[in-house]
């Protein structure tokens, strides 16, 4: 029996929306996105030397103007706080905050939380076979933007 490769590519589409969905119904207790939770939790495991804007952007992939809204929102909610950059006063560095700290294990339980419901009844075999073959489809597709990036820079 041949497998769609189509609904494979819906049904992983649906996957991140039901994930997206469940992570945003836990993370609303504190006012939080199921993105900006990852994010805080990005900021908070680097607060002790501070993060950029630039380094979150390419930890998570979203463009920049994304990643600055969401900061700018983590910030009017206290989680997060910025300084300037000692070597370059353009440069922003982000720290999390009293208030990210303390909502730090409740973000993590939530995640870990989802994250079971997720992979329920998976083995570590099939958890380790999945993981591979999402690293090969990521790597297809980088392959396949920079292939593009080349061709347009060419004149």
């Amino acid at each position: 029996m041949e497998v769609d490769r189509s609904v494979m590519i819906q049904e992983n589409r649906q996957i991140n929306i039901q994930l997206e969905l469940l992570g945003n119904r836990a993370m609303a207790q504190k006012g939080l996105t199921a993105i900006q939770a990852h994010v805080l939790l990005y900021i908070l495991a680097h607060s002790e030397r501070g993060v950029s804007l630039t380094d979150i952007h390419q930890e998570f992939g979203y463009s920049m103007a994304a990643m600055s809204g969401l900061v700018k929102r983590l910030r009017e909610k206290d989680y997060v706080r910025v300084e300037p950059c000692v070597e370059d006063d353009r440069r922003k560095i982000l720290f999390g905050t009293h208030k990210g700290e303390e909502v730090r294990e409740f973000l993590i339980r939530s995640i870990c939380s989802a994250q079971d419901q997720l992979y329920f009844g998976f083995s570590q075999e099939d958890l380790a076979t999945l993981d591979r073959l999402q690293k090969k489809m990521l790597r297809n597709l980088s392959a396949l933007t920079k292939h593009h990036s080349k061709e347009e820079s060419q004149p």
